[in-house]
């Protein structure tokens, strides 16, 4: 392996790292990753790359290093967006056949833009479920993603940001950005082994995104570590810096929930969940244990009601679901947006006043902790028993998003970071959240826990 594949392996961080010190510069480790993107274009992790506009961009990067001058912390550093965002110059499909020949976009959103305004590098947008509509992952029209965990058996690769995981965990790009609803961010973590940040509703701009629920929408990354989401996380809402400070673990105190969230782990992922609590206690943190009333409430409105996500995306895209169109998208995500069309008025107004009475409970509830989950009960599933059976793909889907799912209708943010492996090497995953607004707080405690828990990551090639 030559120097330069070594560098482009490095968190974000360590590659702008190796540029301020001169051990390489912006435009080969972006000349690097187009080549690596181009090798895997059979993965489908990419749905179009921005070869121009990545290197005149790494190009400009290394002149501003050669003066000493870079706009951030990640200038120069490569960066690839889910397809549900504007990028100029590129087309945006949301993962659908129906948009796959849509004019190309004149305009970055502002995230976009503020991530070009720090200097990142733009390579191109990545696979996702059609319309974000899925915790698993697969797309029938572009392809779905390949899981690198697993080169042997297809695999899920999570969703609804399948390519944004991947392409982290493949070594394509050091940080990739994904949106997260019911646990589209997470979740892509979780199955291919990297670290995933849901943020609060509102933290990060979102407004043209390609909505599935404007009221749980919501932006976030996927990278190598916690600090690198930070970061990401810093020059997506323009912040020129960030006061999140590694905490201290003798001061964290989590909360774990013994209802709901336990229930149904498969072996792997409880037994390196409780290894993880117990290196964290033996580190000085205070992990407490008891129910928490909200999520079987939670749980039992959405049987009751339907989901909230189903009524929003049912709103969005009615003219898809009850017209022509409706034969030319995926199955699977119909069929959900059908359930929200069964959904009464009586059935949204309940799930929409339990939030907004159970939301300001939260911080109460926790009162100080943050909550402590595995971040899905399983690890990922292979992909030939979901596209041979709808009833399983359903089940699995719905099993694999429920306590990220949860946790967004209580409207909180959440890290998740890998925390071992099962019998067969894939990764499981530890997720904790904490009450809405809350972002550096949680980023704190996430630096302290990854530490502890969470070993390098190194990509899957």
């Amino acid at each position: 392996m030559s120097d330069i594949e070594t560098i482009a392996d490095r968190t974000a961080a360590g590659i702008a790292l190796a540029y301020r010190s001169g051990e390489a510069g912006p435009v080969a480790v972006t000349e690097c990753l187009l080549e690596r993107i181009g090798k895997a274009a059979a993965d489908n992790v990419f749905l179009a790359v921005t070869t121009e506009r990545a290197l005149s961009e790494a190009k400009a990067a290394e002149a501003r290093y050669r003066d000493g001058r870079p706009l951030s912390p990640l200038d120069g550093v490569p960066i690839a967006w889910k397809d549900n965002y504007d990028v100029a110059g590129s087309r945006t499909t949301a993962g659908s056949i129906l948009w796959k020949d849509a004019p190309e976009k004149s305009a970055d959103l502002r995230c976009v833009a503020n991530a070009a305004a720090a200097g990142a590098v733009a390579m191109g947008k990545l696979n996702m479920t059609e319309l974000a509509y899925s915790g698993l992952g697969l797309n029938p029209h572009f392809g779905t993603a390949v899981n690198p965990v697993d080169r042997k058996t297809l695999r899920a690769p999570g969703g609804s940001s399948s390519g944004s995981g991947a392409a982290v965990a493949a070594g394509l790009v050091p940080i990739a950005i994904g949106s997260d609803t019911g646990g589209s961010v997470r979740i892509p973590a979780a199955y291919n082994g990297v670290v995933g940040f849901k943020t609060s509703i509102g933290r990060i701009d979102k407004e043209g995104v390609v909505p599935l629920a404007r009221s749980l929408d919501t932006v976030g990354p996927l990278a190598r570590s916690v600090e690198d989401c930070i970061l990401a996380d810093m020059i997506m809402r323009g912040a020129v810096m960030s006061p999140v400070r590694r905490g201290d673990l003798s001061s964290l105190r989590l909360f774990v929930p013994t209802n709901v969230m336990l229930d149904g782990l498969d072996d792997a992922v409880q037994e390196n969940f409780e290894r993880s609590l117990r290196t964290l206690e033996s580190k000085g943190a205070t992990v407490r244990r008891g129910p928490l009333p909200a999520l079987d409430e939670v749980v039992a409105m959405m049987a009751a009601h339907g989901a909230l996500i189903a009524a929003e995306a049912y709103a969005a895209y009615h003219e898809i679901a009850d017209g022509e169109d409706a034969k030319r998208i995926d199955r699977r995500v119909l069929a959900r947006m059908l359930g929200g069309k069964r959904m009464s008025a009586r059935d949204l107004l309940v799930l929409q006043q339990m939030r907004a009475r159970l939301i300001p409970q939260v911080p109460q509830m926790l009162d100080g902790a943050l909550l402590a989950t595995p971040t899905a009960p399983l690890t990922a599933p292979a992909i030939a028993p979901l596209e041979a059976d709808d009833a399983v793909f359903h089940e699995v889907n719905l099993r694999t998003l429920r306590n990220t799912s949860v946790t967004n209708m209580l409207d909180m943010c959440g890290v998740a970071m890998p925390n071992g492996h099962d019998a067969e090497n894939l990764p499981t995953s530890l997720l904790i959240s904490a009450p809405w607004g809350e972002d550096e707080r949680l980023l704190s405690a996430a630096l302290a826990v990854e530490a502890a828990v969470c070993g390098p990551i190194r990509p899957l090639r």
